[in-house]
Parts: structure tokens; C-alpha cells; sequence
């Protein structure tokens, strides 16, 4: 393959950035799961992750997106195929979900994450091509099928929250196309009637006549509304926290054995992935926590650049499918963290947990790094 690009264009400082929080995650994840080394079997799992990663995140970035989209069609049948699978093949876990596949030396890995990378390639590449047609009734609704497909089959696992993250990626996507401002704007309107009429179904007690939430979503969101009703189902979000308010300013500093420690007071669950921040607020602080928020927010600002100065339509729309799943992930798990938003399992990129989010976000920036290789001088 031969690598005609200008290097002097390549991205360095997002690279900077992305290394950089996962550095600090990897040692925020030995922390929060109390292992006494790096030798620990979940944290060499999360370096081993983290490294191959990185090197898949640098190959992509040298291989030319276009091709990735040129190809993305047959990508996104895969992705279905494989979605499809998980219902019949895959392992269940919590709740009863059922959203891994055992795949031989990778071991159990969930498929949706690198969906969403596909759903960005399919709809850059659709997007483009459609451009002349987004802007009709049978352009929008295609396109409405198209991500239907995929987020039903996520949403029967039952997976709500990463139907949700679908969902506005594609959206984002959609109004950084051609898109009329009427089309948005109706958009926008619809959106705001289904969340009115959610929340007069739970303020009615008519919660159950929801057919897409399952029990255990619909507790979650009870306590959230009503937590001195449901104060047992509220005490994660509650301890989550007081951990935060715990670390003041400076931390209590990372891996220490304080006695008023509420992690080391097991008081939190899934601590190294949904409440990750947690951890991060007791153990950095609000200094360390403010300043990982603001490389989130330099890396999202980073994505806007590469954007406006992407040479086609899809590189750009690429670029905005990436920056709205990274964004949203990130402020949900931190509104959830620190109670602005009912409990979601929506994980912190680069920090929770898990090879399989961790590889489809090195994914997906690795394909944004070749778009700002490609991009206008």
C-alpha cells in the first residue's frame, strides 16, 4: 500500500489526547477494581486492550477512509448479520441481556460498540450519495430504516442505551448533511413530544404501557423521579455522589487505603464501569476531574476541526459521527454520575472497563486521524 500523505498534516495532538486518557483510565480501572498490581488479570486485560488499540487506531489512520466507505454497505449487512447472532448465539448477563459473543483468545466482546462504527461509515457514504434526496419525505424515511434495523436488534438484547447513543450519532450525522433547517426543526419537535409524553405516562403511572423499556429501566427511572420513594434503588447514584464531594479539591490520591474511602467501603457497584467517575472524583479530586473533562472537551473540539476542514462530505460527516458518540457518552455518564440523569449503563470512554469499547473507539479515531490527513490545506 502505497502512503502518499503529507505527515506533516497528521493529527498528533488528538493522538496526544486519546493516549493520554487512557493512560490515566488504565490506572483509574486498577484502582477501581482494588487490584494490588498491574499484574492483575482485569488490569492486564485493559493494558493488552489499551495497546492493541493504539496500534489499530495508527494503522487505520493510514488507510484511506474513502475505501472503508466504499465498502460500508456490505459492512453494515455484517453488522446486522452479527447483531442478529447475539440474540440466538450470545451470552447473557444482567438483567438478562444477552449482548456478547465468546469470540476464541478475544473471549467475550460486545458487538454493538463496533456497530456504531459501522453506522458511521454506512451513513457518511449514504449521506453523500443521498444528498440530493435527503431533503424528501422518501429520503429521511429510507434513511430511518436503514437505522431502525440495527437499533431494533440492539433494543430486544434489551440495550436501551446504546440505541439511544445510535440514535444520535445517525441524527447528528443527518443535520450535519444538507439537511433543511424545516426538516430539523421537525425533527427537534417530535423528539420533544415523545420525551412530554414519557413523562406524562410516569407522572400517570402508566409507565408499563412503554413497550420498549423492560422492568429493571423503568425502576431506574422511578428513582430518579421519586428517590425518596425508592431511596434502596437511588443509594447507587447517592453514594456516587458523596465520593465525588469526598475527593474536594486535591483527592484522596490514587490506590490509597483510606478508611472514608467509599470505594474501599464497597459502598459502590460496577465501580469500574458505569461509575467509573466516581472514582475519579474521590481519588483526583475536582482538579483531576476538571481536567480530564476539558481533554474530552479539547478532543471533541479537535473532531469540529477536522470537520470543517475535511475535503468531502462523508470525511466530514465522519468526523461529526464520532464527536457526538464520544460527547454524549461521556456528559451521560457523568450526569449520571452525579445525579442529573437516572442511572443509563452508559460507560466513559477510555475509563470503564472493557476491550470492546475501548478497540471500537480506537476505531473510530483512527479513521478520523486519516480524514485530517486527507484534509484541506
Amino acid at each position: 500500500m502505497k502512503l502518499d500523505y503529507d505527515f506533516k498534516q497528521y493529527d498528533f495532538k488528538l493522538l496526544f489526547f486519546i493516549v493520554a486518557l487512557n493512560t490515566i483510565g488504565v490506572f483509574i480501572v486498577r484502582s477501581a477494581t482494588s487490584a494490588e498490581s498491574f499484574k492483575d488479570a482485569l488490569v492486564v486485560r485493559q493494558i493488552l486492550g489499551s495497546f492493541v488499540g493504539l496500534a489499530m487506531c495508527v494503522a487505520i489512520s493510514l488507510f484511506d477512509y474513502r475505501k472503508f466507505c466504499k465498502y460500508s454497505a456490505y459492512i453494515y449487512i455484517l453488522s446486522v448479520i452479527i447483531l442478529a447472532g447475539v440474540k440466538i448465539y450470545g451470552t447473557a448477563s444482567g438483567h438478562g441481556a444477552t449482548r456478547w459473543i465468546t469470540v476464541p483468545v478475544l473471549g467475550k466482546i460486545q458487538p454493538a460498540e463496533f456497530v456504531k462504527v459501522a453506522l458511521i461509515l454506512f451513513f457518511a457514504e449514504y449521506l453523500q450519495k443521498t444528498k440530493e434526496e435527503i431533503n424528501t419525505a422518501h429520503g429521511l424515511i429510507l434513511e430511518g430504516l436503514y437505522l431502525l434495523l440495527p437499533v431494533g436488534l440492539v433494543l430486544i438484547q434489551p440495550n436501551l442505551s446504546t440505541a439511544i447513543i445510535m440514535t444520535v450519532i445517525v441524527s447528528a450525522m443527518t443535520f450535519a448533511s444538507p439537511l433543511k433547517l424545516r426538516y430539523i426543526m421537525a425533527f427537534l419537535a417530535v423528539a420533544a413530544t415523545i420525551l412530554i409524553l414519557l413523562f406524562y405516562l410516569f407522572a400517570s403511572g402508566l409507565y408499563d404501557k412503554i413497550p420498549i423499556l423492560q422492568g429493571y429501566q423503568i425502576q431506574r427511572i422511578l428513582t430518579f423521579l421519586k428517590p425518596d420513594e425508592n431511596s434502596s434503588g437511588y443509594a447507587q447514584q447517592m453514594y456516587s455522589i458523596m465520593a465525588i464531594g469526598s475527593g474536594m479539591f486535591k483527592g484522596k490520591g490514587l490506590f490509597n487505603n483510606s478508611i472514608f474511602s467509599v470505594k474501599n467501603g464497597n459502598f459502590l457497584i460496577e465501580e469500574d464501569n458505569d461509575f467509573i467517575f466516581a472514582v475519579i472524583g474521590e481519588e483526583l479530586g475536582f482538579r483531576g476531574a476538571i481536567i480530564i473533562i476539558i481533554i474530552f472537551l479539547l478532543i471533541i473540539l479537535e473532531c469540529l476541526i477536522i470537520a470543517y476542514r475535511a475535503k468531502t462530505l462523508s470525511g466530514r460527516l465522519i468526523c461529526v459521527g464520532v464527536m457526538a458518540w464520544i460527547g454524549f457518552q461521556t456528559y451521560t455518564n457523568i450526569a449520571v454520575a452525579t445525579g442529573l440523569f437516572p442511572n443509563t449503563g452508559i460507560t466513559l470512554p477510555f475509563f470503564s472497563r472493557g476491550v470492546s469499547s475501548l478497540l471500537s473507539v480506537y476505531f473510530g479515531f483512527g479513521i478520523v486521524l486519516n480524514v485530517a490527513l486527507q484534509r484541506k490545506t
